[in-house]
């Protein structure tokens, strides 16, 4: 009965009320505050930074919406100093406001790395011993001398290069390499499809010189190799060392993957016709 009776008096309505309206307003505060810190529907779409300097993304007010801060950086002489190389997260991302963005920047001054000793170690050794220490292979110089494919010297410029010699990283290395006793021919590799630097390191570990480069589209930077001369799979056998002809073509205005399929299927006619023909 002492339940029933307190729930006829006023006082218990008055405080049920009190008790509402403040669930209530602290539900709307604890919506609101948390709204504020999470900046909940704040969202960005993350611009692409790179190839701009930090002066250039502060002038343009992004500072008011994101955190900057540079984690590394590296040298490459086709872009500008100070400029952005890599950004993280990448450009398009949605992210909230006051997201902090990682860059990789354009290094002011080129890294220096040692040249190392490439002498009398095999061609394929070279190769991975240059790459390792940041360098690149330049001319392979085919010369005559008893162990085919083994380095007889390292030069820069038609001019010998010394080991423990400090050069910019990425400095190109020609390599004079031996003939051997017998006359070995070599094929053209398959480097349709691939970049610029693919192309070049297939052709190196062929025993070959990448020779003169022709761009058929304005998009050099991502360009692959389209044709080359001599063509892939030649009858004719070429000597150690030849320069490979190289044509470029975008990926944006041509279908690499169908004219691939096409050579390749073009290729495996032309062997089972001479497999039939020989057997025959």
């Amino acid at each position: 009965m002492g339940f029933f009776y307190f729930l006829k008096k006023g006082r218990f309505y008055k405080h049920l009320l009190i008790a509402v309206v403040l669930t209530i307003v602290l539900l709307w505060l604890s919506f609101t505050v948390l709204d504020f810190y999470t900046r909940h529907g704040d969202i960005y779409i993350v611009p692409d930074f790179q190839g701009k300097t930090m002066e250039q993304i502060s002038g343009e007010g992004y500072g008011d919406y994101f955190v900057f801060q540079v984690i590394d950086s590296v040298y490459d002489d086709s872009k500008a100093r100070g400029a952005v190389f890599m950004q993280n997260p990448a450009a398009g991302s949605k992210v909230k406001q006051g997201r902090r963005m990682y860059f990789t920047i354009v290094a002011s001054m080129p890294e220096m790395v040692t040249m190392p000793n490439l002498k009398n170690l095999s061609l394929r050794q070279a190769l991975v011993t240059l790459d390792l220490n940041g360098l690149q292979t330049g001319k392979l110089d085919y010369v005559d001398y008893f162990a085919r494919n083994a380095v007889i010297d390292q030069m820069i410029n038609e001019e010998p290069v010394e080991p423990g010699t400090s050069l910019r990283r990425g400095t190109p290395v020609d390599l004079v390499v031996g003939k051997g006793d017998m006359k070995v021919y070599v094929s053209v590799p398959f480097i349709i499809g691939k970049t610029h630097k693919e192309a070049l390191h297939d052709l190196h570990y062929a025993s070959l010189n990448l020779g003169d480069e022709i761009y058929l589209d304005d998009d050099k930077e991502d360009a692959r190799v389209y044709r080359t001369e001599p063509p892939y799979l030649s009858d004719d056998k070429i000597d150690l060392g030849t320069s490979v002809k190289v044509w470029y073509r975008s990926p944006g205005s041509f279908d690499f993957e169908s004219y691939i399929k096409e050579i390749l299927s073009d290729t495996v006619t032309a062997d089972t016709i001479s497999q039939g023909i020989n057997n025959f």
